[in-house]
């Protein structure tokens, strides 16, 4: 039979296999905010870098029994239950880019964008939109003075500048369809986790009585959940944490969304490997709207930043982000930077 060398050749190692997988997870010293750093090395010496939430408890031999052996550009077939999936999913297209020496959005098509709109975080205001969280209400159906303290904030936003509203899921239904109607004419870019998405039929209530646009995606890990809010018409911004989906899971969300003419605007709370691959997302789908970066107060937690990753990633240029242009994620990570900030 002819067969049996094509198939010994198709089996034979590829530079692009993957050699090893560490996991370093990395603690800001003031902020105390953690996440974990992947890295991901083939036969060749190719490296690529990749980060995740922090998951102390996520299974690294499960990883590496699966993934050690296949080849990078497999990355697409990671599953939901792999441990540390976006990490991996980041590091393999990392690998992906330096391998074909372009950016990981020409990989995937890019670009969509020649930059990316950011905010920040309630604390820094890094960036020209503001965000106002709303207070802790103190007990269900808040009343006029809730309202009111509400206007203070929104009021508080500098000139005519854009601000996001942010619930962190604190309100009911009822609230949050209140709250929603008092910042109508102040026009907010959206109102961000008004109410739990839990229950879909409470979230009409919300959606129903308000023309602010609604943002979702907080704790969610499932595509499913984000389907069935965009099938209801509940969402006007999905909000995949690319600490749980990575680049290619975004992507998909992007996809699901797109049909619905829904913006994405993807959550983002770890360091600057993580603010690399937003920057590759955002200019890979054609229906981005903004990218949060949290850029931490303490300059302690900005120098470890820094030090980890020197490219000038989150610098603020009149509220956008530059694209990168070098291979992979377009950024150098200074290994015994991420020894020193190493936290188990």
């Amino acid at each position: 039979m002819r067969l049996a060398p094509q198939v010994a050749a198709a089996a034979a190692p590829s530079a692009l296999d993957v050699r090893e997988i560490r996991h370093l997870p990395v603690r800001e010293p003031v902020s105390g905010n953690r996440y974990s750093l992947l890295r991901v090395a083939t036969r060749s010496g190719i490296v690529g870098w990749g980060e995740c939430g922090y998951e102390p408890g996520a299974d690294l031999k499960a990883l590496q029994a699966e993934w050690l052996g296949k080849p990078a550009n497999a990355w697409a077939t990671i599953a939901p239950s792999t441990p540390f999936r976006a990490a991996l999913d980041i590091a393999l297209l990392d690998i992906m880019g330096k391998a074909t020496k372009a950016p990981v959005y020409r990989v995937l098509g890019g670009p969509t964008r020649g930059k990316v709109r950011a905010y920040g975080s309630p604390q820094s205001q890094e960036f020209p939109v503001a965000v106002v969280d709303v207070p802790a209400p103190v007990s269900r159906n808040q009343g006029k003075a809730y309202q009111n303290r509400i206007l203070e904030l929104v009021n508080a936003v500098p000139g005519d500048g854009d601000f996001v509203l942010v619930g962190n899921g604190l309100l009911t239904p009822g609230d949050a369809a209140s709250v929603a109607r008092t910042v109508e004419t102040k026009h907010p870019l959206w109102f961000d986790e008004p109410c739990s998405h839990a229950n879909l039929e409470a979230l009409r209530k919300v959606s129903g009585e308000t023309v602010v646009p609604l943002g979702f995606g907080d704790g969610i890990s499932d595509h499913g959940v984000f389907q069935a809010l965009l099938r209801e018409g509940l969402v006007d911004i999905v909000r995949p944490d690319i600490a749980i989906f990575g680049i290619g899971g975004a992507r998909r969300i992007a996809a699901l969304a797109e049909p619905y003419y829904v913006a994405v605007a993807p959550r983002h709370g770890g360091g600057r490997v993580g603010t690399a691959a937003a920057i590759q997302l955002a200019a890979s789908i054609p229906n981005f709207f903004i990218q949060h970066v949290p850029v931490p107060v303490a300059e302690a937690d900005r120098a470890m930043r820094r030090e980890m990753v020197s490219q000038a990633l989150e610098k603020n240029n009149a509220g956008f982000l530059e694209l990168t242009t070098a291979p992979g994620l377009g950024i150098t990570v200074n290994e015994a930077a991420v020894e020193k900030y190493h936290a188990a």
